[in-house]
């Protein structure tokens, strides 16, 4: 067989390793291109949804206890308000775990069966029609692979996305998410939840839990922007006004995310051959946990493959008709109209905010749309509300604007 497999799969995370696991079990010769030696380390806050959880049972089995962090559950979501209201929210069906990804992630690709080559970087890849080759560099030797097909599960900053569309990076909005591991000295938050800041003047994603006996304290914003400045207002912000008291700390770790891709349905699928899924192709839940949205498509991807090898029909076709569905589960996410009468999420908003005296309701209200007032800021911000609202208020009319 040497250097020619059934389906080559460009990154070793969750979505590859769903991939992966269709694809072997269906007797496809796969193999998981990963850049990083194995296990390799993941920047993520590892609060996964019940839906993720559900998927990893049913597909992979029992979390080993080693790809778990403490609290090793949680409970759900907490949303704080300028106006010092604190929302809680259970997730249906109880607490989910906390995930250490280093070990979570490399637990599901042994389980997938899947051959590995960890350590590999992906240089290019070629569709000529007949099948992919794929460039590889890996232990200082350049390696031409060669697979029917070929799918990109290697995150936001896709290289295989690059290669297919070079425009691309340069055409959708971008966000850097920065989390910072502090020791406790005085934390009120209560640990058997997320707690995220619904904040206008704290950034689009400011968000803070326990780990390790720790707390991590999270932020986000537009690339670019200075987040060691917007960390500092946050802990001042978190001191005065929750008495949350942390201490100095120097460890920390970031990174780049694509948003806006399933706020404004713009999603990217590949071409000819060659796949794309997980967050490589947009998905991302709201307060950005993307580990559930990565198992599934990651997982219809390697149904399509399989069923493209089956009935000798393109797999573009098969793909994006089957992977319609992770669309609207996870556009649904952003739409205010779902929220109000569909209830998309797994931790129930509506019936929470129900639950408040009206006037606290109000007030509730009025915080959101404070929130959402800076988005006007940014260029990329005007421009995925505007989408937003005319995608939402046309749904059923509004095609995806998917590549």
């Amino acid at each position: 067989m040497g250097n020619r497999f059934d389906v080559i799969i460009i990154g070793g995370s969750f979505s590859g390793a769903a991939a992966a696991k269709r694809l072997v079990d269906a007797g496809l010769r796969t193999l998981v291109i990963e850049r990083f030696r194995l296990p390799r380390h993941k920047p993520c806050s590892g609060i996964i949804s019940p839906r993720g959880h559900r998927f990893l049972i049913e597909n992979f089995g029992p979390l080993p206890p080693e790809a778990l962090h403490e609290p090793r559950t949680c409970r759900g979501v907490t949303f704080h308000y300028p106006s010092m209201l604190s929302m809680p929210m259970d997730f249906h069906h109880g607490p989910t775990p906390h995930l250490y990804r280093k070990y979570s992630d490399h637990w599901a690709l042994r389980q997938s069966g899947a051959e590995v080559y960890d350590g590999t970087r992906f240089m290019s890849l070629e569709d000529p029609g007949e099948g992919v080759e794929v460039v590889v560099r890996r232990e200082k030797e350049t390696l031409r692979l060669k697979a029917r097909y070929v799918i990109g599960a290697d995150g936001p900053n896709s290289g295989v996305v690059r290669c297919l569309y070079p425009g691309y990076r340069n055409s959708i909005p971008w966000f850097t998410v920065k989390q910072f591991f502090h020791q406790i000295i005085d934390c009120p938050l209560d640990e058997e939840y997320f707690h995220f800041w619904v904040h206008p003047d704290l950034g689009f994603y400011t968000w803070s839990h326990r780990r390790e006996g720790g707390q991590i304290l999270g932020v986000g914003y537009a690339a670019g922007d200075n987040l060691e400045a917007r960390h500092e207002k946050v802990l001042r912000y978190m001191e005065e006004r929750h008495g949350v008291r942390l201490a100095p700390t120097d460890d920390r770790e970031g990174s780049v995310n694509n948003f806006g891709l399933s706020l404004t349905n713009r999603y990217v699928f590949g071409r000819g051959n060659v796949l794309v899924t997980g967050q490589a192709a947009g998905f991302l839940n709201m307060i950005a946990e993307g580990m559930s949205c990565a198992l599934h498509s990651g997982a219809i991807a390697g149904e399509a493959t399989v069923d493209a090898f089956r009935y000798n029909v393109p797999v573009q076709e098969i793909y994006r008709k089957m992977v319609s569905s992770e669309v609207r589960r996870c556009s649904d996410q952003w739409n205010p109209l779902k929220i109000i009468f569909g209830r998309p999420h797994e931790a129930d908003f509506m019936a929470a905010l129900g639950r408040r005296p009206l006037g606290e309701r109000l007030q509730i209200s009025r915080d959101i749309i404070s929130f959402l007032k800076p988005w006007g800021r940014y260029k990329w911000g005007r421009k995925i509300v505007m989408q937003a609202l005319v995608r939402q208020v046309l749904d059923a009319y509004t095609p995806s604007r998917w590549m």
